[in-house]
């Protein structure tokens, strides 16, 4: 894999600056296609394989939920946490909602 584009490094509490970073680099990257994340680090590939990486903010921490709604990351929040025995967890992005999800009947 080459280098990334851009590489924010995420200390504890720093939810705010990896939000930041998110919103000023997503225009250097098309279509969003997947979301790697390691124990330590998080990459955000597009369509042409080419990402982004937050280093020190991983599956354990508990800052990478926001991170990955803001994504918009099909991913399960009660399971992100645990351990695997592979490398990295994929998700995809483009999470799509049924039509009239958020209406109250």
């Amino acid at each position: 894999m080459s280098a990334p584009l851009a590489t924010h490094i995420y200390t504890a509490g720093g939810l705010p600056d990896v939000l930041e970073f998110l919103k000023r680099t997503r225009a250097e990257l098309r279509m969003l296609r997947c979301v790697r994340v390691w124990k330590d680090r998080l990459h955000i590939l597009d369509v042409n394989h080419d990402y982004f990486e937050v280093a020190g903010l991983g599956y354990g921490e508990a800052d990478i939920i926001p991170v990955l709604l803001n994504l918009n990351t099909a991913f399960n929040p009660e399971t992100i946490h645990n351990e695997i025995a592979a490398e990295y967890k994929e998700f995809g992005t483009g999470k799509c909602h049924p039509w009239a999800h958020d209406r109250v009947m």
